[in-house]
């Protein structure tokens, strides 16, 4: 006997997170489960078919041609696995770009170890793993800084996570017809509001698929774009970008360092000109894929990422690294006088030293804001005897890893991530700072 299987909440179009694609869900197709049925047009003859079916059991679940129960769907037009979340929430898609080598993946690992920890204790969210496979690597990464077994030795940090490749596990191939296609594969979370929140009675109207996507540095440099690779194309549909900066690469910034005292050692040379120039092509990409003037200005927020924040902390008059957020009665908000003014002290003093950077990120998008991070917390040690730097894990404490996607999110749906004033009051009490983040 057929039952539907359509959930009592769907997304009117959902959008596939591998080749944006926007399609009903029930377009949606099946993923058969029986060995016998291998052989997929678009994905070889090594991968389960995908069918659009007109049998169910009684649980919902489509039955493919061989009589087995099927639980997993995949994209009309890709044929890529989808996760059920993306057609019962709304999505919600952040792009991290950057130069190679510039920390892309170390700060990813941290920003999701650190929501997974603050979202539920300060905000009343869930932040669940909603693509186990999609996440198998991330996860990876996560367990080699926060969980490794070696925590209290030096561990050189190349051995911690590896450089994200143009090629590989983060990459999809796709036959269509004559022409292969390599999509990038995004990592799939879940925000649910948990049962304190405010909205948990009206929960599905509040939950989001958040895909997150972290390209090789490569990926965006000048002509690395094509309709064979279209790896970058989740820019245009991307809601927040996250240009990460590495500033320790700039030979004038490390002078400046030298000049107060900083300890520039363990800072790798570099050209900051190579930098902004992949932020330059981020930009002639979103206007080309999205069909805005080359004069006009992106609409959606540029996270000017400036990374290791804890070597260079004192060139800067507040470097308090407690977390920004307030209490507001029972749950938090973000502090948006604080981030703004940290913004505003950044932004100064990265117009007086690489100007360009601020001259590229404004003129391309209208609101930008500059973040100081993190991801380790700490500056890593040089071996003796070598130029390799390494860290000991069980020291690592990230620093405002979470403030760019926070402040993004609170910008798009502050039902989710409210903001709050420090002169504001609740409940006629004023509202008092939220401790530091629970550390390990």
């Amino acid at each position: 006997m057929a039952v539907t299987t359509i959930p009592l909440n769907l997304v009117r179009r959902s959008i596939c997170p591998h080749c944006w694609k926007e399609f009903p869900p029930e377009d949606v197709l099946w993923i058969s489960s029986s060995n016998e049925l291998l052989g997929d047009p678009r994905l070889g003859p090594t991968h389960q078919q995908r069918f659009l079916p007109t049998n169910f059991n009684l649980e919902g679940n489509a039955v493919d041609a061989k009589g087995f129960a099927c639980t997993h769907l995949a994209c009309p037009r890709c044929h890529l696995s989808v996760p059920r979340a993306l057609l019962e929430t709304e999505p919600y898609f952040a792009s991290i770009i950057g130069h190679p080598a510039c920390g892309k993946s170390y700060f990813l690992a941290a920003m999701t170890w650190e929501l997974q920890q603050i979202l539920p204790q300060s905000f009343a969210y869930y932040f669940i793993d909603a693509d186990p496979v999609a996440n198998r690597l991330l996860e990876e990464y996560k367990e080699s800084l926060f969980m490794n077994e070696n925590g209290d030795k030096l561990v050189p940090l190349a051995n911690l996570i590896r450089k994200t490749e143009t090629e590989g596990e983060l990459y999809d191939i796709v036959s269509f017809g004559e022409q292969t296609v390599r999509y990038a594969r995004p990592f799939i979370f879940s925000l649910q509001p948990q049962e304190n929140h405010p909205h948990h009675s009206n929960r599905d109207r509040y939950c989001r698929t958040l895909c997150l996507y972290d390209n090789a540095g490569e990926h965006f440099l000048p002509g690395m774009d094509s309709t064979n690779s279209p790896v970058t194309h989740h820019l245009a549909q991307s809601r927040a970008l996250l240009f990460l900066y590495d500033p320790t690469l700039d030979q004038r910034f490390r002078a400046l360092c030298q000049k107060t005292g900083i300890n520039t050692v363990s800072m790798s040379a570099g050209k900051v000109g190579q930098q902004v120039q992949i932020l330059s092509e981020a930009a002639a990409r979103i206007r080309r894929y999205a069909g805005l003037p080359s004069n006009a200005k992106h609409d959606r927020p540029l996270m000017v990422v400036v990374t290791k924040f804890d070597a260079w902390a004192s060139l800067l008059e507040d470097n308090d690294i407690t977390p920004p957020w307030i209490q507001v009665g029972d749950l938090c908000g973000l502090d948006l006088e604080r981030i703004d003014n940290r913004s505003a002290a950044l932004r100064a003093l990265l117009l007086k030293v690489c100007p360009e950077v601020v001259a590229t990120a404004e003129s391309f998008a209208t609101n930008v804001k500059y973040v100081p991070v993190s991801a380790l917390g700490r500056t890593p040690e040089l071996i003796p005897g070598t130029n390799h730097v390494a860290i000991r894990p069980s020291q690592i404490k990230p620093v405002w890893v979470t403030v760019p996607l926070l402040y993004a999110l609170c910008r798009w749906s502050p039902a989710i991530i409210p903001g709050a004033r420090p002169k504001a009051k609740s409940n006629g009490q004023p509202p008092r700072k939220s401790p530091p983040t629970n550390r390990r």
